[in-house]
């Protein structure tokens, strides 16, 4: 018997859910930006799995092809451009392939990849989502016109948040600092903007430049770990 999540699925897209019956794979490792992705396709119709890495990806796109394809550059094991070349490449090809990032930037490397689009996070307004999503793809997917505006912003669970800043303290607990200050401060930075911790993204830029300009990054990462673990007190627990 066929569910309600079922027969949305095989529904047409409408004005107000532009995205009804399409399918989003998002690739994403931080789980505060993948709850606020979660909650604009809810919002806007469509179904969503996700995976936190390269190797999660691979394992997804092995035995199903989404309609929409979103890919965060920085992920724990490589960069997400790299994925992003391998699906372009790929026939039949997924309608609709976009890189996400934190660092503007990184746009040049996501369109050198071949995707469609590039968005900047933090991604959280509904109808900015939406219009980057539809501006590619084919004619036959597009809801009726016109389309509702919608000047909503999705706002995630700070328990997610909580969740990455966790993951966060524990690479720093480990000490390997040549192998995991790098993804530290690109996990954190991105993380600490879609959040609108100010403070916390400072502390990171800080890190980064003294790292960058050769000294010992020792009191700066004690510092940033002691804010780390001040915010996942201030969250408590679920």
């Amino acid at each position: 018997m066929d569910t309600l999540d079922d027969l949305l699925f095989t529904r047409a897209p409408t004005a107000r859910r532009p995205l009804l019956g399409l399918t989003v794979l998002v690739v994403e490792d931080s789980r505060f930006a993948s709850e606020a992705l979660r909650l604009m396709c809810l919002r806007s119709g469509a179904r969503i799995r996700r995976a936190d890495s390269l190797e999660n990806a691979h394992r997804h796109l092995a035995i199903y092809r989404p309609n929409i394809l979103l890919v965060d550059v920085g992920l724990p094991d490589g960069s997400g451009a790299a994925l992003l070349r391998s699906v372009t490449e790929v026939a039949p090809r997924i309608d609709v392939i976009l890189g996400i990032s934190g660092d503007p930037d990184a746009e040049a490397a996501v369109m050198d990849a071949g995707a469609d689009g590039f968005m900047t996070k933090p991604i959280n307004g509904l109808f900015a989502f939406q219009s980057a999503i539809l501006a590619h793809l084919p004619a036959e997917r597009q809801p009726p016109s016109p389309r509702i505006m919608s000047d909503e912003t999705i706002l995630p669970d700070r328990i997610a948040y909580r969740d990455d800043l966790s993951l966060v303290a524990q690479i720093l607990k480990e000490k390997d600092e040549e192998g995991s200050l790098d993804y530290v401060t690109q996990f954190l930075g991105g993380v600490a903007r879609s959040a609108k911790d100010h403070d916390l993204d400072a502390a990171v830029t800080t890190l980064a430049q003294t790292r960058d300009s050769g000294r010992n990054p020792a009191q700066d990462v004690a510092t940033l770990s002691e804010m780390v673990e001040t915010r996942i007190a201030a969250v408590g627990p679920i």
